[in-house]
This record gives structure tokens, C-alpha cells and sequence, in this order.
């Protein structure tokens, strides 16, 4: 046995370094736990261990982040769809900040011309490397335009579109999975580089993507999934 505030032992076992793990342990646990529910970025073998068609789709394509969110509840049944309605569902971002960082790039855009259409050729989207298989199994038109996006497929648990601009050519991979009282919608972004453009544009904007947009739609999310299925 140590004294005088030093870790001791009794038969091998240190008390006071088990205290210590149990409670950075009790600690971690809950951080996770918070993030989850919130919305938290996730290691990419997380997302790439589920059975997706977007895995060999963009297999030429580095997979830039992955979030998930905790949704709970909703029943039985839940598809892509029904993730898709609350994502997409209220045209405004979630919150002033978010708001007025869009303005702030959607001007950007305007006056370099990044948004051009010019810049988004069809040619190049990737509805051309759909299978047959694909295109039939798909629930939404490939190639409808969503606001600024343009839908590759979605399918019963899975979804994927595309933005392309003279920063990038960007692809958007949702997959709902269920879970022990709700289900864990995570949302991959994919960003393939158009020019040398793309990287300094990149580092740019992560911060405030990872910091503070995507933490608000993940509550947002999780918000208008439990007014829709509470």
C-alpha cells in the first residue's frame, strides 16, 4: 500500500485508478451518448459496413464525412422516404447562423459565377453509370432536380444526389437504418475534386460545416421527426 496521495493497491487492484476509468469511462459514455442524439460525426467504416449501392457507385469517389442521427421512435416501416420528407421538408436552414452562412456562400457563388450551369454539365453526372437496375428500382425519376441537387436513386433504405459547381462535385448518401426504439439516419457526404479549387474550398468551409451547421440539422431532424412520429 502507497500513502501520502499516492494510488495504492489491495491485493492488485488500485482503487483509485478504477475510480478514475469508471468515471472517464461513465463520462465518455455519456459525451457518446449526447452526440448521438444530436447528431456526430462517425467513422467511415461505420457507414461503409452497411449494405449500400453508393459503396460501388462512388468507389472513385472519396468519402468525405459521415454523420448519424438518432431518430426515435417512428413505428415500424420507416423508409428513406420518410427521412427524405423531414430533411427536405422546410426549405429554411435551422437557425440564423446557418441561414446566414447559405447567404453568405450563395452570394460567393453569384459573383464568381460558381453556380453557373455551365459548371454542372449533364455528361458528367453520375446518372450515366446507373444500372438498368437502378433506374427501375428507383422511386424518385434519376435525374429530377431538387433545388440545387440532382437525384441518382432512392430506394426503399437508401437515397443519393449530386451538387455540382465549380468547387465541387459533391454526392449526398442517406441511409436509414432501424434501431432498438427508433432508427439511425446517417447522412455521408462524398466530394470528388474538380479543380485545385476544391481542396482550398474544402478546408474553408469544414469548420463551420462540422462545427456548426450539421450539429443544427441534426437537431433540426430530430426535432421534426418526433413532432411527425411522436
Amino acid at each position: 500500500m502507497r500513502v501520502l496521495g499516492c494510488p495504492f493497491r489491495i491485493g492488485g487492484f488500485n482503487p483509485s485508478r478504477a475510480s478514475l476509468a469508471n468515471g472517464a469511462s461513465s463520462r465518455s459514455s455519456a459525451k457518446d451518448t449526447t452526440e448521438l442524439i444530436v447528431g456526430t460525426r462517425v467513422k467511415p467504416v461505420d457507414f461503409q459496413r452497411l449494405n449500400l449501392r453508393c459503396h460501388a457507385l462512388l468507389s472513385d469517389v472519396p468519402l468525405h464525412d459521415v454523420w448519424a442521427i438518432r431518430l426515435d421512435g417512428g413505428g415500424p416501416g420507416r423508409s428513406i422516404q420518410d427521412a427524405r420528407a423531414i430533411l427536405f421538408g422546410g426549405r429554411r436552414p435551422p437557425n440564423l447562423a446557418v441561414r446566414g452562412l447559405f447567404a453568405l456562400r450563395w452570394a460567393l457563388g453569384r459573383a464568381f459565377g460558381w453556380d453557373d450551369e455551365r459548371h454542372n454539365p449533364f455528361s458528367v453526372s453520375y446518372v450515366n453509370r446507373l444500372a438498368e437496375a437502378d433506374r427501375s428500382q428507383s422511386q424518385v425519376a434519376p435525374g429530377t432536380r431538387e433545388g440545387r441537387f440532382r437525384v441518382l436513386y432512392v430506394f426503399g433504405e437508401e437515397a443519393l444526389s449530386e451538387l455540382r459547381n465549380a468547387t465541387v462535385h459533391a454526392f449526398v448518401a442517406l441511409a436509414l437504418t432501424p434501431r432498438p426504439g427508433g432508427y439511425t439516419l446517417y447522412l455521408a457526404i462524398y466530394v470528388k475534386p474538380v479543380s485545385r479549387l476544391t481542396t482550398l474550398y474544402m478546408a474553408l468551409i469544414d469548420p463551420f460545416r462540422r462545427l456548426i451547421v450539421y450539429p443544427a440539422l441534426g437537431r433540426q431532424i430530430q426535432q421534426r421527426w418526433s413532432r411527425t412520429y411522436a
